[in-house]
């Protein structure tokens, strides 16, 4: 049989107050009794629904601007209590504890008063002390008290009760304590990350990630892995925060090359030039920018056009119907835009699989955040990758300088390469992608690759000639060798962009001199792993 508890006396104390006047009057309506604090109560009393004052059950005023209200043994000694232990009852019944079977309490809103761009101390102020301990005290007492910590649960502690005559389930209970802990905990992570970030502490002894889940996926990166899909408190325009218009399901694969797609594209700025990316198992496959989406989706398409099928397509621009009618042309898993129009939305519906999701607008490629991996045992942490090569000094080392043309292209390739895994090598021209080379262990090997690609796509194209013939080429790293600018000179490169740095920089400079490169070194790596 389940362990049931009946709830006789709830604590009510929130911030959000949506859903909080018919849960209440729901609990009323079953003569549970409410206590309550400031506003909560206050809101309470306006709906005509009863509820004590935290005063009334501590003896004590709230003070301090209502720092100090909940911190009381008669509230925390009501939570912890544990029933039918003889010790226990004795306490509560020598100070007056009143046993407290229900809390409910959602936190002061600090990750939205820091979203907001809140100053110092209005973020210390919406730190919430009382709360987190209720909480912490509630739910480490499951075995008596259910705990709600959030509006999304009311519907479910009231069917419980309904369920099962004004009582619950020590099963419920614990899975709501499990949601208590977790959401403390990630209340907390962010509170240390922000003051981290206050104190210039960039390593600090403890760091401490949390998220809410958004869903729970199929699976992982493989049908066997299990896999769930979390948001940080920090949202601004991405996968994270998309809305997703139409489409089935997005798998934990779909999600990570997605947000790689959409990082690549905000990269050009859509005043400047519509942009796309075409991405394939998180490397770009195509990368193109011109005057409209449509052109630059033919011009991603072009560089491998075998690879981007069944790709993520990501655009800079308000999605239109055309370059949507270009996009269905080949089986496309997902497009991500920051809107599409109606036209375009009517056009993609008509392919009932593809998963068209929307942003609001683009991600800041600056933007100062950190990223995170798991490794075994622990996990590495790092500062994002926000060096954007319009910030780049760029330094001409060879006899001869790029042309405007060759800058223009030298420029774009650099910020593709940014997104390719390591060894990277981007061959471009005319604002596009002719060939990419991606993760191989040699930056050679990853140069002849890009070198082969950009062959294929020429005949794919009905062209006799490579499309690296004239293009320029990008490196993520320096060159180490010449033999990596060599097969790039080879190939049809006139100049290079790399970041320099080797210890022997001279040879690879003497080596684009003797084949007339013009070569730019940018001082920034961008190593992808």
């Amino acid at each position: 049989m389940p362990k049931l508890r009946p709830i006789h006396r709830a604590l009510i104390s929130v911030s959000h107050k949506e859903g909080l006047e018919p849960f209440a009057r729901a609990l009323a309506e079953r003569s549970i009794e409410i206590v309550s604090t400031g506003g909560t109560r206050r809101a309470l009393i306006a709906a005509g629904i009863e509820a004590k004052d935290i005063s009334d059950l501590t003896g004590f005023p709230e003070m301090m601007d209502g720092r100090v209200k909940t911190l009381h043994p008669k509230v925390h000694g009501g939570l912890l209590a544990v029933r039918e232990n003889p010790e226990h009852e004795a306490a509560m019944l020598a100070h007056g504890i009143a046993p407290i079977d229900l809390l409910v309490v959602n936190l002061y809103p600090f990750e939205e008063t820091l979203a907001q761009g809140a100053d110092f101390a209005e973020c210390v102020e919406n730190i919430d002390i009382g709360g987190p301990a209720m909480i912490r005290g509630a739910a480490k007492n499951f075995d008596s008290v259910a705990v709600v910590v959030e509006p999304e649960d009311y519907g479910l502690l009231l069917a419980e009760l309904s369920e099962h005559n004004g009582a619950t389930r020590l099963a419920f209970r614990r899975a709501l304590a499990q949601k208590a802990y977790a959401r403390t905990a990630a209340y907390d992570a962010g509170i240390s990350n922000w003051l981290a970030a206050e104190i210039g502490e960039q390593a600090p002894s403890y760091r401490a990630f949390a998220g809410r889940r958004i869903e729970t996926l199929r699976y992982g990166e493989n049908p066997h892995q299990s896999a769930a899909f979390y948001a940080l408190p920090e949202r601004g325009p991405g996968i994270a925060s998309a809305r997703q218009l139409q489409g089935k399901q997005l798998s934990y694969n779909n999600v990570g090359d997605t947000d790689a797609a959409f990082d690549l594209v905000s990269e050009f700025d859509p005043a400047r030039h519509a942009a796309v990316a075409i991405i394939k198992h998180a490397n770009p496959c195509g990368v193109a920018q011109a005057a409209t989406l449509a052109d630059a989706y033919r011009l991603a398409l072009r560089c491998d056009p075998v690879s981007a099928y069944g790709g993520i397509v990501a655009v800079n621009r308000k999605l239109d119907a055309e370059t949507a009618q270009e996009i269905v042309k080949i089986f496309t898993e997902v497009i991500i835009a920051p809107e599409a129009d109606e036209a375009a939305i009517g056009i993609i519906a008509a392919k009932q699989n593809l998963r068209l999701l929307v942003t609001g607008g683009l991600p800041d490629p600056r933007r100062d955040e950190l990223t995170f991996r798991s490794v075994g045992g622990g996990f590495l942490v790092q500062s994002r990758d926000n060096a954007v090569v319009d910030d780049m000094d760029l330094r001409v080392v060879t006899a001869r300088a790029p042309t405007a043309e060759e800058r223009a292209d030298l420029e774009f390739a650099f910020r593709v390469a940014k997104y390719v895994k390591s060894n990277a090598i981007v061959y471009a021209k005319d604002g596009a992608t002719v060939g990419i080379g991606a993760g191989q262990m040699s930056r050679v090997d990853s140069s002849r690759i890009a070198a082969q690609k950009a062959e294929e796509a020429a005949r794919a194209a009905g062209l006799t000639e490579s499309l690296a013939k004239g293009s320029v080429v990008a490196s993520d790293a320096f060159f180490p060798f010449p033999d990596g600018l060599l097969a790039a000179a080879e190939a049809g490169a006139t100049a290079v962009i790399q970041p320099g740095g080797s210890l022997r920089d001279e040879d690879v400079i003497r080596a684009a001199n003797e084949a007339g490169l013009a070569m730019v070194f940018t001082g920034v790596r961008h190593f992808r792993h």
